[in-house]
């Protein structure tokens, strides 16, 4: 199963695609999102990061598109903003079911035109970005609950990466389990010894509802 999910992956990351990467908590969303950018013709240029959901909500459009100096209490300088930042290169957006509402018509324009315009300012700039999105929610959900824009969802979901939970995969578990124990170990500085069959078939009929976070912690 995952190695369909690589091959699309490998394919479409050769062009500027806006790609939305689904899946649960813990599937490898973030690392998908950097080897699409690994694999483009930006990898030289920045990887910028955006955690929509730990981002307080008041300052989300302030990080996305930056703000002039006094555009609000406590913006003591000009902020260029993550969009801006990572010009030439990959945005990824992570968690973006969570982003608010009212940003997420600031961002439709960021997506469909590639400009901005900084909270407090009155000029609008291009910006060279390809964008990455994330979410472990079912966004057609949200936006059939009113909670997410319509337009910015067919926007972001132009190629879509469903990565699959780690229990629908459990050929994947032994593999995986092999190569952290490795880098467990290697950093640790001991051997390496392996695992035991009881081991082995306690790992593979365990549910994982933490995915890959969960086997590697």
């Amino acid at each position: 199963v995952m190695a369909e999910v690589l091959s699309r992956a490998r394919r479409v990351a050769a062009t500027d695609t806006t790609v939305l990467v689904t899946g649960e908590s813990g599937t490898g969303k973030e690392m998908m999102a950097q080897m699409l950018h690994q694999l483009s013709g930006r990898r030289s240029k920045p990887f910028v990061i955006v955690d929509c959901g730990a981002i307080p909500a008041t300052l989300i459009d302030s990080e996305l598109i930056g703000h002039e100096r006094g555009a609000f209490t406590g913006a003591q300088q000009r902020s260029s903003g993550r969009l801006a930042m990572a010009d030439g290169g990959t945005v990824f957006l992570d968690e973006i079911g969570a982003l608010p509402r009212d940003v997420q018509s600031r961002l439709l324009g960021c997506v469909q035109e590639k400009t901005i315009s900084m909270v407090g300012g009155t000029r609008s700039r291009k910006v060279d970005v390809r964008i990455s999105a994330a979410t472990n929610r079912r966004l057609e959900d949200e936006v059939r609950a009113g909670r997410f824009r319509e337009d910015l969802f067919y926007r972001l979901n132009v190629v879509r990466l469903e990565i699959p939970p780690l229990r629908d995969r459990p050929e994947d578990v032994r593999l995986l389990a092999e190569h952290f124990a490795r880098a467990a170990a290697a950093e640790q500085r001991k051997p390496l010894q392996g695992f035991t069959a009881e081991a082995e078939r306690r790992l593979t009929i365990y549910a994982w509802p933490g995915n890959i976070r969960e086997l590697e912690n």
